[in-house]
């Protein structure tokens, strides 16, 4: 495919906007554009007004084994039907960089943790985070209800029963490793 091949898809204004509103450079947005295409087929491939489906999506490498595709797909899909548009594919590879900030990264961690999709982050959604976290070494009910309370303990300012989102900046900040795997490399 190469990057010359790839320039030919997008006009200078296209790239000039992709450059504004991701961490990428020129080069890494058409080394992303590959990377888009290399998930179609012979049969079907993939240009930059394709849609893939969340279950091509899972087929990408990043997301392959990582127990919070579902949610990852569900995030970045604009559509809200778990498709993703090229622009949504860039948004993605852009939040998870290693150039992304930690604010950036921050908010979509918490949109991805909020499994309920409440704009909090409850007992559930704690419950569902901790059970795909430790995948098979499941923790039993008592040692699980501990950890939760723990969790509360140090982040649950306000008492309110749920962590929103500037509760959970302050856990980012106080502790950035959170969200250190939220990373992809190009």
């Amino acid at each position: 495919m190469g990057t010359s091949n790839s320039v030919k898809n997008f006009t200078e204004e296209e790239l000039r906007h992709y450059r504004k509103l991701t961490v990428f450079t020129k080069n890494e947005i058409l080394h992303v554009y590959e990377k888009f295409q290399s998930l179609g087929t012979k049969d079907e491939p993939l240009d930059k007004d394709s849609k893939i489906s969340r279950e091509v999506m899972y087929n990408l490498k990043e997301l392959r084994v990582n127990p919070f595709r579902d949610r990852i797909v569900t995030v970045f899909s604009s559509r809200g039907d778990g498709s993703l548009t090229f622009e949504d594919f860039l948004d993605m590879m852009s939040v998870f960089s290693v150039k992304s900030p930690r604010e950036v990264k921050a908010e979509y961690a918490f949109r991805i943790y909020d499994f309920d999709e409440d704009d909090y982050i409850g007992y559930e959604d704690i419950k569902e985070l901790v059970n795909r976290q430790t995948g098979e070494e499941t923790l039993t009910a008592m040692d699980l209800e501990r950890l939760i309370d723990n969790i509360y303990d140090e982040s649950d300012i306000d008492e309110d029963g749920t962590i929103s989102y500037p509760e959970f900046e302050n856990i980012v900040e106080n502790c950035p490793e959170l969200i250190h795997r939220f990373r992809f490399r190009l």
